[in-house]
């Protein structure tokens, strides 16, 4: 069967038909009803199922490297309620929390390697974290031997959970933001069910749509299957048709999956990332948000 025809997020019916595969991966004797459940709350909040939007600076990089202030400016100015940092560009914490104050936004993340959540790292990484205002510690990949065999994601899930107690006083929270790789069998167990099958409800899952699709599953079923861990997730387009397209003009039922993230996800920021060209990243970041207005999610 070929990734088209086995897609559950096409315009019709991703609802019923997540909610039909989560009860399929669903154990224990009231899976079913459980899953039922969260499939009416999320029909009932389908039309008021917003939440704040973000984006991950990532996607306007060069902007950022050549004028930060300015870029967090035209950023707040478009309407997006808070700013995920994949780098600092050389500023301060308290130059960059003094950015974000002069416009209005918060930090909804940040995207940082996972040797500064290590060691004598992460006390340095917990108090920089303290001053920009954010509570969200999310690794956006992990080098080779965090990921090359299934024992070695076990392991990584051990670490993991050892992270989110250590920074769990601080009133923070640590997680991993998916590609496409996670979702490729090995040792016949997708690595981001070895991944987060085994670390504590305490560990973020972003789960990138867009890279999800990419990697071959529906990403829908993954919010009810670990439900009330989605507590950041990244709005990332996927089209079978456009490589380009802009958030809301792709395959994305938007509408469904703001609301079953509310729903059963827990979701507390839902953050834009575009990493194509279709038109200057500054301007396809304003259209993705002004989609997401069209929609009706901000």
């Amino acid at each position: 069967m070929s990734l088209e025809d086995k897609s559950l997020v096409s315009r019709r019916g991703l609802l019923a038909k997540s909610a039909a595969a989560a009860a399929v991966m669903t154990t224990g004797a009231h899976g079913a009803d459980r899953v039922l459940a969260a499939r009416t709350r999320a029909r009932a909040l389908q039309k008021t199922g917003r939440g704040p939007v973000g984006l991950q600076l990532y996607s306007v990089r060069e902007e950022c490297k050549r004028d930060l202030p300015k870029t967090i400016a035209a950023v707040a100015k478009m309407g997006y309620k808070g700013v995920e940092f994949a780098g600092y560009y050389n500023y301060t914490a308290r130059q960059l929390r003094k950015m974000l104050d002069d416009n209005g936004l918060k930090c909804c993340g940040t995207h940082t390697a996972l040797t500064t959540l290590l060691g004598d790292e992460l006390k340095k990484t917990i108090e920089f974290n303290k001053i920009i205002g954010n509570k969200y510690l999310i690794a956006p990949g992990l080098p080779g031997k965090y990921r090359e065999s299934h024992q070695a994601w076990l392991d990584t899930a051990r670490l993991f959970n050892e992270i989110a107690e250590k920074v769990k006083p601080h009133g923070m929270l640590t997680g991993y933001h998916n590609h496409s790789v996670e979702f490729q069998a090995m040792d016949g167990e997708l690595p981001w069910d070895t991944f987060y099958g085994n670390t504590n409800k305490e560990v973020i899952m972003q789960l990138d749509v867009g890279n999800a699709i990419r990697g071959g599953v529906d990403p829908l079923p993954y919010i009810y299957k670990y439900e009330g861990r989605a507590i950041t997730v990244h709005i990332k387009e996927h089209s079978k048709t456009d490589p380009n397209a802009f958030v809301g003009e792709g395959d994305v039922n938007w509408k469904a999956f703001f609301a079953l993230c509310k729903a059963v996800g827990s979701t507390e920021w839902y953050i834009v990332e575009y990493e194509r060209r279709g038109a200057p990243p500054l301007e396809s970041v304003e259209k993705c948000l002004n989609n997401l207005r069209r929609l009706g999610l901000v």
